[in-house]
């Protein structure tokens, strides 16, 4: 089948770009797979292994679509009534009050089942981007990876469950020491580290010299990249227990609890954890081709008319709360 992948951001990703690399291996996936691949993205974009249409914003986006394309996998809800059949992924959260498309698909169980659907495919990246890592090597610090200018992330909760130890310490890749957006806040301490928004070989060697990573959120995390990029390499998860982190960090691979005190402790024997085991997990389960797999079962549901979801999918809990709790209290 022709597959239009349509997106708002450019491609490749030039650094971190969450989705761009998703959908960038679920392209060369479905390639693999037989299919014919088209991306409809902005200026500047290029593929050496699919067609790219530059979108332009102020056109129907129906009337950007060649007539060749069979499926439309859309990144964002549509403004318009789609004329082919299509498939739209949310890869966020959605205000409470926005009524998702009929034939949206999350990006994980949880993230599904809270938007009052059972249409979900978890993320997959392509793991020859990020080469095999060297898990034999010396490890000397923990790290943080995410935007951590949302507070919902929970940079400073990392930052405190490290400092709580006697001498661990933190890589935060994706902040700065000074803080403005959030108060006038610094962070003098050694033995925290900034590396601001890493991506490309910087960010594969602090990953592979980490010993896990540290990841309070205090959102549902609709996903995480972080999370399974870090366990390729081979770094086990200390993380808080909302959204997808149940669904995707087992016991074997990681501890998750929403007490300070607890992940203190457990960073402190991140070596009971097998690096290999966690590698061998995160590549052999969220890899672009099994993602890959799942999708064209959706492109060839909408394909015979018929529809992922039974109603269109609205968030379930009205006034959720803004931050979910975290306990920081040291005994």
């Amino acid at each position: 089948m022709h597959i239009l992948i349509v997106h708002d951001q450019k491609i490749p990703v030039a650094g971190y770009g969450g989705t761009e690399r998703v959908i960038w291996g679920l392209a060369k996936s479905l390639r693999d797979l037989g299919h014919q691949v088209t991306f409809l993205v902005p200026q500047g974009s290029y593929c050496p292994f699919a067609s790219v249409i530059i979108w332009n914003p102020l056109v129907s986006l129906n009337a950007q679509i060649p007539a060749s394309v069979d499926v439309v996998h859309l990144n964002h809800t549509p403004s318009e009534t789609m004329i082919k059949p299509y498939v739209v992924t949310v890869h966020g959260n959605v205000p409470a009050e926005t009524i998702l498309n009929i034939n949206s698909i999350f990006v994980s169980k949880n993230h599904a089942n809270r938007y009052g659907s059972e249409s979900f495919i978890h993320n997959g990246l392509d793991w020859s981007d990020y080469g095999k890592p060297n898990l034999a090597q010396s490890r000397n610090h923990f790290h943080f990876l995410g935007k951590a200018a949302w507070r919902v992330k929970n940079v400073q909760g990392a930052i405190d469950t490290t400092l709580q130890s006697p001498n661990e310490q933190l890589a935060v890749l994706g902040g700065t020491r000074l803080n403005l957006k959030m108060g006038f806040r610094m962070t003098w301490s050694p033995r925290i580290q900034f590396y601001g928004t890493v991506g490309g070989q910087q960010k594969l060697d602090l990953l592979g010299q980490s010993k896990g990573l540290i990841f309070p959120v205090r959102w549902h995390e609709p996903f995480g990249l972080a999370i399974t990029e870090s366990l390729y390499f081979g770094c086990p998860i200390f993380a808080t227990p909302y959204g997808s982190l149940p669904e995707l960090v087992k016991p074997e691979f990681g501890v998750l609890s929403d007490q300070q005190t607890a992940l203190t402790e457990a960073i402190q024997h991140a070596s009971d954890f097998s690096k290999e085991a966690c590698h061998a997990y995160a590549r052999d389960v969220f890899d672009a081709q099994s993602m890959a797999k799942k999708y064209v079962i959706a492109y060839e549901c909408v394909l015979n008319d018929r529809t992922l979801n039974t109603q269109n999918p609205q968030l379930i809990e009205k006034n959720p709360p803004k931050f979910l709790p975290w306990n920081n209290k040291s005994l």
